[in-house]
């Protein structure tokens, strides 16, 4: 089936178009090093920044020039360092006054006017230090997850003129909240596949599935990190598949393969200056 947002792009409504996202940019010294080489020499397009935590003012310094967008980040999961949300709204933080441990913990507590000042205040305080922010995610799904959120995150998008991450289309419809039909009528582009890797390796599954990558926008994320103590102290339960990915992104034979298979890589920031012009 072709595309029409491949050719709302300037590419042919068969083209089939790929982007490669890091996440998780900001979290650690280490994220932000491997990103950093994933943009510069790999197959990277696109990184997402997590505005909350503490290696975040480094990210920006590093990757400036790059394309980022904003993971927008209701959630604190990693073992060995926790960071707390940019305000203060009582439903954002547990017990310990740390953004939750899980997704699940998120959901069940989040008010809707607090996720929409926290993230509001993620944006203008990217904005503030200079990133171009290409697009809007949501770290660990939380602000694609229920239905008021969604239109938080929506509502956040066209006030600031972006694209997001969208769910893939069997996702949607299990969620049952008409996901991707809320974003088409406001306007809001986003990515028509999505290729889920985590918890498994990004490589692999991104070379698996070149053969039969469907016409139009595909998005796959890594999130990729350098091995070292900084990285297994912070976060040991996923550093192997973070080291992989680093890996991964700066193979070679990947590159060829995306290549060979007649795919291109593209950002978000094709989406976002589309969305712009409108029409």
């Amino acid at each position: 089936m072709d595309s029409r947002l491949a050719a709302r792009l300037g590419f042919d409504a068969d083209a089939r178009l790929l982007i490669v996202n890091c996440d998780d940019l900001g979290s650690s010294h280490a994220a932000n090093l491997a990103t950093h080489r994933a943009l510069a020499e790999g197959i990277a397009t696109d990184a997402t920044l997590m505005v909350p935590c503490p290696w975040a003012p480094e990210a920006v310094q590093l990757c400036r020039g790059f394309p980022l967008g904003i993971h927008l980040t209701l959630t604190s999961e990693y073992e060995g360092c926790r960071w707390r949300g940019l305000t203060q709204g009582a439903s954002l933080h547990d017990a310990r006054g740390f953004l939750p441990r899980s997704a699940a913990e998120a959901l069940d507590r989040l008010t809707p006017e607090d996720a929409r000042a926290e993230c509001l205040a993620q944006i203008e305080t990217a904005l503030s230090w200079g990133v171009d922010v290409t697009h809007l995610d949501a770290h660990m799904g939380v602000m694609q997850d229920r239905a008021d959120l969604f239109e938080v995150y929506l509502d956040l998008a066209a006030q600031f003129g972006l694209p997001v991450r969208m769910a893939s289309a069997e996702d949607c419809a299990r969620q049952g909240f008409g996901a991707r039909e809320r974003a088409t009528a406001r306007g809001i582009l986003f990515n028509e596949q999505m290729l889920y890797a985590w918890p498994t390796p990004a490589g692999p599954t991104l070379r698996a599935a070149l053969p039969r990558l469907a016409p139009g926008v595909t998005e796959i994320f890594a999130h990729p990190a350098l091995d070292g103590e900084e990285l297994r102290g912070c976060s040991p339960a996923s550093a192997a598949l973070r080291i992989d990915d680093a890996q991964s992104l700066l193979d070679p034979s990947l590159a060829e393969d995306i290549a060979q298979h007649g795919v291109r890589r593209i950002g978000f920031r094709a989406l976002r200056d589309a969305q712009r012009r409108g029409g």
